[in-house]
This record gives structure tokens, sequence and C-alpha cells, in this order.
């Protein structure tokens, strides 16, 4: 699988995420702080891993930030991208299953290595759910990119 991971700095736990996905055989391309040269601030990077997803140069992406939360709301930003921020595997299993993310955003702030193994144990591991409710929830989801806002339609 070709995966895109973003990171704003060069932590541990981001290299050690680039190690992981090497060593489960993924094809990984790197951006932010983890590519020389390339953008590192988290609006930049998140982006430009998500736009992967979303144009399929990528079948997934990670996009890391101290919080994770920058990197999700970037990641979110980009049609098409369904990303979830997550901190344990639990939500890395439900993401995938019931919500059908195709981008994990993360933490270095809180992501030790031990629990980036159990995190990407169960994103790997969760099967997307076929239940006609949960599809229909991600569909309306995707809908949500060709929506206005509220204000321009009432113009």
């Amino acid at each position: 699988m070709r995966i895109s991971v973003s990171s704003d700095t060069n932590e541990p736990v981001a290299r050690a995420l680039l190690g992981q996905l090497r060593e489960r055989g993924h094809d990984v391309v790197a951006y932010g702080a983890l590519s020389p040269g390339d953008d590192p601030q988290w609006a930049a990077c998140s982006e430009a891993a998500a736009r992967d997803v979303a144009v399929g140069r990528a079948d997934q992406a990670v996009v890391c930030c101290w919080t994770g939360t920058g990197a999700s709301i970037a990641a979110n930003k980009v049609p098409g991208v369904r990303a979830a921020l997550c901190t344990d595997a639990y939500s890395a299993d439900g993401a995938r299953r019931w919500n059908d993310a195709n981008v994990l955003a993360l933490s270095l702030r809180l992501t030790s290595e031990p629990l980036l193994k159990e995190i990407l144990d169960a994103w790997f591991a969760a099967e997307v759910s076929t239940d006609a409710e949960d599809r229909e929830n991600v569909a309306r989801v995707n809908r949500l990119d060709d929506t206005k806002p509220h204000s321009e339609r009432s113009q």
C-alpha cells in the first residue's frame, strides 16, 4: 500500500512511524520535516499528504503535528479526505470501521512508540463496515464536500 506521511517536526515518534510503515511493507512518501527541503508547516505538509489520497497518488495518509489537531483539520479541508485524530487503538479501529477514514492523524506529544504500534495494528486490521447505516453516514460526509456553506445558499 502507498502511504503518504507528514510531520511538522522531526520527532522520534515520527521517524518511528516511517520505520514501522516500511517494516509492514508499505511504500512511504514523506512530507514536511521528514523530507529535507519540504515545507514543515503543519497546514502545508498535512495538506500535501491528504491531497495524495484525494487524487489517488496514495491509498492512505498519516498526518502528524504536536497535538494532531491542526494536522487533522488541514487534512479534512481536502475534498475526499476523512481524517481521524486517533489517540488509541480503539479509536483507530472505529475510525476505519465505521467512518472509513482514509487519513490517520496522530499527536506527536501523546503517541509513544509502543502506542504507535497498537494504533497502526488496529488501523490496518480494521475492516470497513458494510452496514447500510454506516455506509450512508460515510456517503453523507462525502456529500459535504459538494455543498456550499449556509451563508452562500441563502444568497
